[in-house]
């Protein structure tokens, strides 16, 4: 698989990572076992950036990546990049949260995550939330110092403005900033992506199939009750019917194309920048395996074009968080 950097002195990483939260959380049930079979055929396939956060599961999916890598021995830690976040903090069975961005925090939040991951150093720690009462430079600081320290390898952001990203930077160097964009959630573009590109700051990508719903194959009415899509507002009401009327004309466009819809939007991603680093998450080998091979997807500037047509950021209905998933976003 073709690699990318995380930022301008972090290490090279594949095009597609792997992102690990819906196999602890959020998305239904999901099974240890089987999650370990995926992350070891992720491996095989050349993905090499396995993405978590401490709030995942509450700390269940950091176990679970840190047992595939203990299992895998020192070899597979050589291979594995690590990256996770902290900052976000909530009660288990809630979906509500309040961020805390302290450095006294961030410290403990580390240590934390080292011990459940089972490794020296993360490769990437993010701050996953911002919490405006906490200056970012206070928050660089204390992420500069943990990789002083050897504890971090390098620091990251996630869904945060263009001037927060530049007052980081200026204190200790960003080596990815991590957002929600896809066809359907195209923010990024109005000014983050040109951002990235010239502070030489990886852009990665989480939920670049919309949580499923671009792959064009997702009933949402038959998603288990504990699956958080359920109350989003792109899955509900008319919203869905609008937005799915969208994903037909993407399915056709893939389909004409001998692929599959998951694969034309990630591979539309890769496209978009080559400093985007999308983090499909995937739980069922046969998803990875067919979303791995969007990485060899050619497409050309009419493709292109078409798909910008088709998903322009007002033809999709519907916020993409309920209320309470937009704490410590920034715009």
């Amino acid at each position: 698989m073709q690699r990318r950097k995380l930022g301008a002195s972090g290490p090279e990483v594949s095009a597609l990572g792997l992102g690990c939260m819906g196999m602890s959380e959020f998305y239904g049930e999901s099974d240890d076992a089987s999650s370990l079979r995926t992350l070891a055929r992720a491996l095989e396939l050349g993905m090499t950036l396995f993405d978590t956060a401490d709030t995942y599961g509450l700390g269940h999916n950091e176990t679970l990546v840190g047992r595939f890598i203990a299992e895998g021995g020192t070899a597979r830690r050589r291979q594995v990049v690590v990256a996770t976040k902290f900052g976000i903090v909530r009660a288990a069975g809630q979906y509500e949260r309040r961020i805390d961005n302290s450095p006294a925090y961030i410290r403990d939040a580390c240590e934390a995550s080292l011990r459940r991951l089972g490794v020296e150093r993360i490769d990437l720690y993010y701050c996953h939330r911002r919490n405006p009462d906490v200056p970012i430079e206070d928050v660089a600081g204390a992420l500069g110092e943990l990789v002083a320290a050897g504890k971090v390898g390098a620091i990251g952001l996630s869904e945060v403005s263009v001037e927060t990203l530049r007052r980081a930077h200026a204190v200790h160097p960003v080596a990815a900033v991590q957002s929600e964009y896809s066809l359907w959630s195209r923010e990024p573009e109005t000014g983050m992506l040109a951002a990235c590109a010239e502070l030489g700051t990886a852009f990665v990508a989480y939920s670049p199939l919309g949580r499923a719903f671009l792959t064009g194959t997702l009933e949402v009415d038959a998603l288990a009750d504990n699956d958080f899509r359920k109350h989003n507002p792109r899955f509900s009401g008319d919203a869905q019917a609008h937005n799915r009327r969208l994903v037909d004309q993407l399915s056709r466009f893939a389909q004409a194309r001998g692929l599959s819809s998951a694969q034309v939007a990630l591979a539309w991603l890769l496209h978009k920048q080559p400093h985007v680093i999308p983090i499909p998450g995937s739980r069922r080998i046969p998803h990875l395996e067919s979303n791995a091979r969007a990485a060899d997807v050619l497409l050309d500037a009419g493709a292109m074009a078409e798909l910008d047509h088709l998903f322009t950021p007002d033809s999709v209905a519907g916020a993409r968080y309920p209320d309470a998933g937009f704490v410590g976003i920034e715009t």
